[in-house]
């Protein structure tokens, strides 16, 4: 990745066309999507600015946007790091994650648009894409992502922001707690549900993506750790 030349100001440096803070955001949340970041990686203020051809500020704007989606913790005097769930964390995801998607889904199967089958069918074929191009940091990606279509499918603005959250979350206790057998989501599971939404059984679909959940959950060992990244520049400047 380039880095932009920088421009000396009366305030701080800034660079010539240098990316905005949700580009910044995007960058990082794909990064911990695709596990690429693992949990409890500090995220420099200096390394970002270099990886990223930005000033400070913009840097510190990203930070907290990162903050409030729950991606990063901000510590005082220590700096920002990417999220650590702990167990009782990731129990509380899953928990959480089984009372929101289940009924999500059976109300999506009672009477699915041909706009939602089509989106969720074209994200399946990116995921099978992506596994038979054997890109794993896409299919660990895609697979996460995959739920937060079921939220956008059925048109519901806050349930997806839940969703993407938790997702997240997810993504961060799979990559801490996980091996890479589990780190993506099983190969036919995603399939399934979306015949049974196709199919307009809203038992089936529900009972489908309850399995799913419990089985992505059961494949973690919670006495697992993964271990920080340091090379923000490789890592970030090639998502």
């Amino acid at each position: 990745m380039s880095i932009k030349s920088p421009v000396k100001t009366s305030g701080e440096t800034i660079y010539s066309s240098e990316p905005d803070e949700n580009l910044i955001v995007e960058r990082i949340y794909k990064a911990v999507m695709e596990q690429q970041l693992a949990p409890n990686t500090k995220l420099s203020e200096a390394r970002l600015c270099e990886t990223f051809g930005v000033g400070r500020m913009r840097v510190r704007r990203a930070l907290l946007l990162l903050s409030s989606q729950g991606i990063i913790d901000l510590h005082s005097n220590r700096g920002a790091y990417v999220a650590c769930p702990d167990k009782s964390e990731a129990k509380d995801v899953f928990d959480a994650r089984l009372l929101i998607e289940p009924p999500l889904v059976r109300q999506l199967a009672q009477a699915p648009s041909e706009a939602s089958l089509a989106l969720l069918a074209d994200h399946i074929e990116l995921e099978d894409a992506a596994r038979r191009e054997n890109e794993r940091t896409e299919v660990i990606r895609l697979s996460g992502e995959f739920h937060t279509k079921l939220a956008q499918a059925i048109g519901n603005k806050s349930i997806s922001r839940m969703m993407r959250e938790l997702v997240t979350r997810t993504s961060l206790i799979v990559g801490l707690f996980g091996s890479s057998e589990n780190a993506s989501c099983p190969d036919d599971e995603h399939t399934k549900i979306l015949n049974a939404i196709q199919s307009r059984d809203p038992e089936r679909a529900e009972e489908l993506l309850i399995s799913h959940l419990n089985h992505i959950q059961s494949g973690l060992d919670m006495d697992a750790k993964q271990q920080p990244q340091d090379d923000l520049v490789s890592i970030l400047g090639s998502t």
